[in-house]
C-alpha cells in the first residue's frame, strides 16, 4: 500500500523537493539529491504520512495524551504521554522509545528512589549525551497571586534506561512567582545546549518566563520574559492582534536553540514566536497564523523544530489550535507552508501537541486531548 502523500499549501505556489539532511539516505533507500548550499537554497520540506508506524504496542498498552516527542542521538523516538488521561492505559509506562522501525526499545517512568513524579507529564528532550529529560506541566488555573501550590512544578534527568540523575523544581511546592531562582511554575518544554551545557526550560502554565540551569547541578543561571523583560505575574490585558503587544509572556510553551545560537520561545497565548540571544536579549518576532484558519482554541504556535539541512532554513511548528503543522522561514519567519487538518485518520491531526525531526529529515507529531497518538511523516519524493 502507498504512504498517503500529504500535499502542502505553499505560499511560493510551486512544487515541493524533497529535503534530506546532509550526506542521509531518504527512507526508501534511493539517491538522494543534492543537499543545499549557500549557493542552492535548500527547497520547502514536503512529507507523506507512514501509517504503519509505529508498530503494535506490547500487551495490552495503550497511549494516553501525548504531550511531548524527542529524537536521540541515533534516530529513536521518544514520547511522554499521560497514562491516566485513557481509560486502560493506566499500567503503560509514560516514557516511551522507539527505535527508528517503530518497535519499543525502552518504556519507564513513574514514582522512583530519590526524586518526585508528578502528577502530570508536560514535555520532553532528549540531549546531546542522550539523557532523557522530563517535565510536569499541565495548564490548571491557579492564583498567581497567592502562589498555590501544584504537584507539577519540576523537570527531572535520567539516562536513557531510567536512571535518576537530576531533579530542578520541587514537587508540591508554590512557584514563588516568576522571579523564584529555585522553584519552577508548571514548566512546558526543555532544550539543552551542548555548548554551555545550559539547559533551558520554558515556565510555563503558571510563570511567565524561560529560566536557565546548569545541566549537570541544576544550579541558577539567568532568566526572562517576553522582550527580555523581568517577568510580571500581575494582571495582563486580555490578548488581541489589534492591540499593543503583549510585554510579558502567555503560556511560553516551547523552548528550542538554532545551531547558530538564537533561541526560540513558543509564546503560545499571545499567539507568536519570539527570538532571543542566549543571554534572554531580545532579537525579533512574529505573530504565527494571522493568514490561516481562525482556530485559536489553547493559541499557537505549542512546539517547533528544526530543518535538518545545513543552515536550518525552515522552521517546522505544531498548532494544536488549528490542528495543523506549519513551515516558516527562519529568515523571515513568514509562514510558508501549511499542511493537515482535523480528523483521526492517518496523515490528519487532533490537538498536535509536540513535534521532533530525526538526522533523516522525517517528522514525528504527537497529539494530545483527543488524539492520544504519535504520527511519523517521511520526506517525500
Amino acid at each position: 500500500m502507498p504512504m498517503t502523500v500529504i500535499r502542502l499549501r505553499s505560499l511560493l505556489a510551486t512544487c515541493v523537493f524533497l529535503l534530506i539532511a546532509a550526506g542521509q539516505p531518504p527512507v526508501d533507500g534511493t539517491v538522494a539529491p543534492s543537499t543545499a548550499s549557500a549557493s542552492q537554497p535548500a527547497s520547502i520540506p514536503a512529507f507523506q504520512v507512514d501509517p504503519f508506524w509505529p508498530q503494535e504496542l506490547p500487551g495490552d498498552w495503550l497511549l494516553g495524551n501525548v504531550v511531548g516527542v524527542a529524537t536521540d542521538s541515533s534516530d529513536n523516538v521518544w514520547i511522554i504521554h499521560r497514562p491516566n488521561s485513557q481509560r486502560g492505559a493506566e499500567n503503560t509506562p509514560p516514557v516511551i522509545a522507539f527505535d527508528p522501525a517503530g518497535a519499543v526499545v525502552h518504556a519507564w517512568g513513574g514514582p522512583g528512589e530519590g526524586y518526585d513524579w508528578g502528577t502530570q507529564t508536560h514535555g520532553i528532550h532528549v540531549d546531546h549525551q542522550d539523557n532523557v529529560w522530563v517535565g510536569f506541566g499541565g495548564g490548571l488555573p491557579y492564583d498567581l497571586s497567592s502562589h498555590a501550590t501544584t504537584d507539577n512544578a519540576h523537570v527531572l534527568k535520567f539516562t536513557p534506561e531510567g536512571e535518576f540523575l537530576l531533579q530542578i523544581g520541587d514537587f508540591g511546592r508554590g512557584t514563588e512567582g516568576s522571579g523564584s531562582t529555585e522553584f519552577l511554575g508548571q514548566p512546558t518544554d526543555v532544550f539543552v545546549d551542548p555548548a554551555s551545557h545550559e539547559v533551558y526550560i520554558s515556565d510555563g502554565y503558571t510563570n511567565r518566563r524561560v529560566i536557565v540551569f546548569d545541566a549537570n547541578t541544576g544550579a541558577y543561571r539567568r532568566h526572562w520574559s517576553a522582550y527580555g523583560n523581568p517577568p510580571d505575574d500581575g494582571p495582563q490585558p486580555r490578548f488581541t492582534r489589534d492591540g499593543p503587544p503583549p510585554q510579558q509572556f502567555n503560556t511560553p510553551h516551547c523552548v528550542g536553540r538554532a545551531a547558530d545560537g538564537r533561541v526560540y520561545v513558543c509564546d503560545r497565548g499571545n499567539q507568536r514566536l519570539q527570538v532571543f540571544e542566549p543571554d534572554g536579549t531580545f532579537a525579533r518576532e512574529a505573530l504565527i497564523g494571522a493568514e490561516l484558519r481562525n482556530g485559536t482554541v489553547g493559541g499557537t504556535p505549542w512546539d517547533l523544530a528544526f530543518s535538518r539541512d545545513p543552515e536550518q532554513s525552515f522552521i517546522l511548528v505544531a498548532d494544536g489550535g488549528n490542528h495543523a503543522v506549519h513551515t516558516l522561514s527562519r529568515s523571515t519567519l513568514e509562514v510558508v507552508a501549511t499542511f493537515g487538518r482535523r480528523g483521526r485518520w492517518a496523515g490528519q491531526f487532533e490537538s498536535p501537541h509536540s513535534l521532533a525531526v530525526d538526522s533523516r529529515g522525517n517528522l514525528f507529531v504527537g497529539e494530545t486531548l483527543d488524539g492520544r497518538r504519535v504520527q511519523k511523516f517521511a520526506p517525500a519524493n
